[in-house]
């Protein structure tokens, strides 16, 4: 079954073909982080108008790559959720058109639920059932994964999600759009120990974390330097201390979570994956934290950790194989609880 995956629920469009027997057969992907950039966040209306602009040429590119032409296609697969809502229309009108168009079954796929499942497209993918880490700039969640499409959420941010932390205390440094890879970059170079931040919640029961008050110590951190200096300007050694002290509370923070989180399940493995995933630091950390309980991480490439089309098609091609999909409502749903999905 080869199934077209179509993404767009932020900012960046991602297009590819998932066939069910070889894999990823082509994929392509457009980051508006250019066009974000100077306003420091994500623009709502700029993000749909740019969807709209580059979803056509990556679709014929994806085809062109797979050497596929449209009548190959099974099915259609596109991100319903959560996400900004003109973003997502783009994507799912596209979609149904297509599907209505080829005569092939589409489904709406959740967002989450393609970051969740990106780690099983790897060659040592694991099996439910499994602890996920979905840690990303709009979402930081630990579910407890029975079996595919069975979601019980364990414990999230009550606040910022960690990659918003990271993003907005860039944003305090001058740091580039988007903040979270400058961040880590940065504290490559920090001098360890100058600055200490706290650790949110973890002196509490439970799995519900917080970053609002960690970006608050930075944000004091900041201010402080900059009253004792003359220009009122930071160093670039002040900025990287400031990073490496933020990016080691926060992976902290979350290194406790799910080391409570595999305890309380159970489960001998945990598997991360969103935009914050990448972060050499806390995979190190995750790694550390896991080896010591037996457990063993796993997360998907560099390339699937930030939203793509890959995830999509693959995420939906195991919910149409399953015979679900979409009735004649185009139904988009900007909030979208992950323990509202049906089983698979």
């Amino acid at each position: 079954m080869k199934v077209l995956g179509i993404e767009t629920s932020c900012d960046e469009t991602g297009v590819a073909i998932f066939d069910t027997e070889k894999g990823i057969l082509a994929e392509a992907l457009f980051s508006q982080v250019a066009v974000h950039a100077e306003y420091g966040g994500v623009v709502p209306e700029l993000a749909s108008r740019d969807h709209v602009r580059k979803l056509i040429p990556l679709l014929r590119e994806v085809f062109a790559d797979a050497g596929l032409e449209f009548a190959d296609i099974d099915g259609v697969a596109y991100t319903a959720g959560p996400g900004l809502i003109g973003a997502l229309m783009v994507g799912a009108a596209a979609g149904r058109a297509l599907g209505m168009a080829w005569n092939v079954p589409t489904i709406g796929v959740h967002h989450m639920e393609g970051h969740l499942l990106a780690p099983l497209l790897e060659d040592d993918a694991p099996k439910p059932p499994f602890v996920a880490l979905l840690v990303s700039g709009g979402h930081t969640q630990l579910v407890n994964v029975g079996a595919l499409g069975e979601y019980e959420l364990m414990g999230e941010s009550i606040d910022d999600a960690a990659g918003e932390a990271f993003d907005k205390v860039a944003k305090m440094l001058d740091l580039d759009y988007p903040g979270g890879p400058h961040v880590a970059r940065l504290a490559l170079n920090g001098t360890e120990g100058r600055f200490k931040f706290p650790r949110p919640m973890v002196d509490r029961p439970g799995l519900d974390m917080s970053f609002s008050g960690l970006k608050t110590a930075s944000l004091y951190a900041v201010q402080d330097l900059q009253k004792q200096s003359p220009d009122g300007q930071l160093s670039e050694q002040d900025k990287a201390d400031i990073c490496l002290a933020f990016e080691q509370a926060a992976v902290d923070t979350l290194a406790i979570k799910c080391r409570r989180a595999i305890e309380q399940s159970g489960h001998q493995v945990l598997v991360m994956a969103g935009g914050v995933s990448a972060n050499r630091r806390l995979r190190a950390k995750l790694e550390e934290a896991s080896a010591k309980l037996g457990a063993k991480v796993s997360y998907p490439r560099p390339q699937y950790c930030t939203d793509n089309g890959a995830m999509i098609a693959f995420a939906g091609a195991l919910r149409l194989q399953a015979g679900q999909h979409d009735d004649l409502r185009l139904n988009i749903k900007p909030r979208w609880p992950l323990s509202d999905l049906p089983a698979i």
